[in-house]
């Protein structure tokens, strides 16, 4: 979406006009019509892909460029922002750090889902504020579910056993990001078992786990602020170096069926 957002002079529109561009390119309303109008829908083509937001500003006295014969010399400044998609969020696991989770992503504008195979922690008593609250087996679960590329996917379900199996789905669908909570022997471990069964190595690129960022986080608030904050990293695109603590990260390459697992104190 492109608003321009100061005016000044005679200008070919006026303050707060708006431009949407498509994802296909074609526009709906306008502002102003030519050069200008055409480095806008440029430069909103590159915001949809960095999917941040730009100010681009306007001197129609000083560039011939922008000279249409039409009795314009004023500036402009133009904002150029995303149009994103709601930002789901599959919560596989309604324990502590659910719950928690459940809050932080919320307040952080992501869509809540909590799957849990107990209906006695998967509740709406326990998740009153979650979009939608599923209390089924988590294959028949994860059968009806369908993330797309604005989907992001948290597994802290009770056991090893649940983890691996959705961890075993979850790198098939098309979710942006996928974080598994436990320690880094266990990440390994899932890890050479699904390749084992042939599970592509490159499938777990998207793979955070251990989950959330490296901020000393003990207890399941802190945890949940941990893990709400990666997400935002990775919705949001961020561009410096985050302390993640993800395993994948540094060391998937590493993984051999013959180096031997090393106690992690994690």
């Amino acid at each position: 979406m492109a608003t321009i957002v100061s005016a000044r002079g005679s200008i070919p529109s006026f303050k707060t006009a708006k431009m949407l561009v498509r994802d296909d390119g074609s526009i709906v309303g306008t502002i102003g019509g030519g050069c200008v109008e055409a480095e806008v829908w440029q430069a909103s083509r590159e915001v949809m892909e960095s999917e941040k937001p730009r100010t681009l500003s306007f001197d129609l006295n000083q560039d011939p460029k922008y000279d249409t014969g039409l009795v314009c010399g004023g500036t402009l400044e133009v904002f150029v922002e995303p149009v994103l998609p709601p930002a789901s969020l599959y919560i596989f696991g309604a324990g502590h750090v659910a719950i928690n989770l459940c809050r932080v992503a919320l307040n952080a504008g992501f869509d809540v889902s909590v799957i849990d195979d107990r209906e006695a922690y998967a509740s709406r008593e326990r998740f009153p504020d979650a979009k939608e609250v599923i209390a089924e087996d988590f294959d028949q679960a994860m059968q009806k579910l369908e993330p797309s590329e604005a989907s992001y996917i948290v597994i802290t379900t009770r056991g090893h056993r649940d983890d691996m199996r959705v961890l075993r789905w979850a790198v098939q669908t098309r979710a942006r990001y996928i974080g598994m909570i436990g320690s880094k022997r266990k990440t390994i471990s899932i890890f050479r078992e699904l390749t084992k069964e042939g599970i592509a190595a490159h499938l777990f690129d998207r793979v955070h786990a251990p989950v959330g960022l490296d901020i000393g986080a003990v207890t399941p608030e802190e945890i949940a602020v941990a893990i709400t904050a990666e997400l935002i990293a990775i919705r949001r695109n961020a561009e410096r170096a985050l302390p993640h603590m993800s395993w994948f990260k540094m060391h998937a390459s590493e993984a051999s069926e013959t180096e031997p697992l090393k106690e992690d104190s994690h």
